[in-house]
């Protein structure tokens, strides 16, 4: 039998899903690695360790669940999460860790630039809004204060790119990873001379840019024969993970939205307009020629749910998180919507979308005697997912939004989606039984268009089909929304305490 091979390089975890021609998965495996907090605001990952990963796991999954049963692989197609910066040497060798999207450091280079002239444009040529995630700040970064790396450097690469430069040889970056990093002209498809300019880089320090479709040179013959792979398998660039779930989740046409609840958290709409949004709090990526993935992240979304569960669940099983998180669920559903009075703010990683503020904090706000565990644990799952909702209300600017797709781990949870209705007050679909991996179906998707069982991505996308539906409590929306607003202006209220408590964290 025929199949494809999607391999998403996720934030923490490499995830490897085969599917046959179908779309049908015949099986997938999973290999965590870390982030490395050296000092604050730095969020930092070993590129080797994470290909010596993404190589553990796609040859143990070969050899235990494809080759045994004759499984014919014909392509493989990578995602990857966006934002990552590799300084490499002119050997391919890595200068040091790469900076992970969550990385703050570059919060000055990027406040200077939002305020400036020049930092208004460049979000209206790239598309990316101006924060420190962003590499365009990033670079600027090390420029500023890195100098010696920044000098030796002979390119700045993703992670992607880095992982298929070591199986193929090829620098490349796909369009959606490309307009992810603040430097790429979202209309002409180069990049862009003044980004260039601001970060004291030539475009030859960067990656080629390539449709979401290319197909690299084929693997090293090394890694054909360790994976038991013919020289006949296509690879495929691919996308970014946000883009790939938007896509895996059928969001196509008017009036449909995708949250995405992972380790962070996103709400995308698609269309063939860019959404040009004032205060530049609206991201636009590129998945293909003229087709947008348009919305905003959040830092804070499963991550926060399983940091409060390390640090307060109850733990019947060593190590058994998954246990945990699902006790803790239970307690938060015996307790009435709002949590009597209890607001979270989730900003535990700074925030992006719609504040975009690297000082964000974490706050419990209206804590009382009366107060007990539960309470705690639902005011978490509210306020993660009211900063989802904040981010949906901005897209509702540009946009109408009549019904929501929801995927991720996080959205596996039947009482996460309901809430995310009711809070919402939108219908949510998802598929419940197979943990909405719609990053891994949307790559499914693509390849399967690459390869002409598509057309194109309209009628891949038409193909989608998520049967688990959540209706709305408009009693619970209410109170839900009383809440909010108060969640909403915490937010602003506290923006200078913020950046009080960042800088003490500085000096120390």
């Amino acid at each position: 039998m025929d199949c494809i091979i999607t391999i998403e390089i996720g934030t923490g975890a490499i995830r490897v899903v085969a599917f046959d021609l179908n779309g049908i998965v015949l099986g997938s495996s999973k290999g965590s690695y870390p982030t490395f907090h050296a000092k604050p605001d730095f969020r930092e990952q070993d590129p080797e360790q994470i290909f010596i990963t993404m190589l553990y796991i796609l040859k143990n999954f070969l050899n235990e669940k494809i080759h045994p049963k004759k499984h014919k692989v014909i392509c493989l197609c990578f995602s990857s999460a966006m934002h990552s910066v590799l300084p490499i040497d002119k050997n391919g060798v890595p200068l040091g860790n790469a900076m992970a999207w969550s990385d703050n450091r570059a919060k000055k280079e990027a406040h200077d630039l939002k305020n400036s002239s020049l930092g208004k444009s460049l979000y209206n040529i790239t598309g990316t809004p101006i924060h420190a995630m962003s590499p365009l700040n990033k670079i600027k970064w090390l420029k500023n204060n890195d100098k010696d790396r920044f000098s030796a450097t002979h390119k700045f690469l993703a992670i992607k790119t880095y992982i298929i430069q070591q199986l193929t040889g090829e620098y490349i970056v796909d369009y959606s990873i490309a307009s992810a990093t603040g430097m790429l002209n979202i209309r002409t498809l180069k990049w862009e001379a003044d980004a260039l300019k601001y970060t004291g880089i030539t475009k030859e320090k960067l990656a080629d840019v390539v449709s979401v479709f290319y197909s690299p040179k084929k693997l090293k013959r090394e890694y054909q024969a360790s994976l038991g792979l013919h020289d006949k398998v296509k690879l495929i660039v691919g996308s970014s993970d946000g883009c790939m779930a938007t896509l895996g989740a059928g969001v196509w046409g008017d009036g449909k939205a995708t949250v995405t609840l992972e380790e962070s958290g996103a709400v995308r709409v698609v269309g063939t307009e860019i959404l040009q949004d004032e205060k530049q709090r609206i991201f636009n990526y590129l998945l293909t020629e003229g087709l947008y993935v348009s919305g905003g992240p959040t830092n804070n979304a499963g991550a926060v749910f399983e940091w409060y569960a390390k640090q307060f669940g109850d733990f019947k099983k060593a190590f058994d998180l998954e246990e945990c998180i699902n006790n803790l669920i239970n307690d938060a559903g015996k307790v009435p919507a709002g949590s009597a009075g209890l607001i979270f703010l989730p900003y535990l990683q700074g925030e992006r979308a719609p504040m975009w503020n690297a000082d964000a904090r974490g706050v419990y706000f209206g804590l009382n005697i009366k107060h007990e565990q539960q309470h705690f644990v639902r005011a978490t799952i509210e306020g993660i997912l009211y900063a989802i909702y904040s981010i949906g209300k901005t897209l509702e600017e540009h946009q109408t939004i009549k019904s929501l797709s929801a995927n991720g781990t996080f959205a596996s949870y039947p009482f996460w989606t309901q809430m995310m209705a009711d809070i919402f007050n939108k219908p949510v679909h998802t598929k419940q039984a197979s943990r909405s991996d719609s990053v891994a179906f949307g790559s499914f998707l693509l390849s399967a268009t690459e390869i002409g069982l598509y057309k194109n991505l309209d009628e891949a996308a038409e193909t989608v089909r998520l049967p688990d539906s959540f209706t709305p409590n408009k009693q619970l929306h209410n109170v839900y929304m009383k809440h909010y607003s108060i969640f909403e202006r915490l937010g602003v209220k506290l923006f200078d305490e913020f950046e009080a408590i960042a800088d003490l964290q500085q000096e120390n």
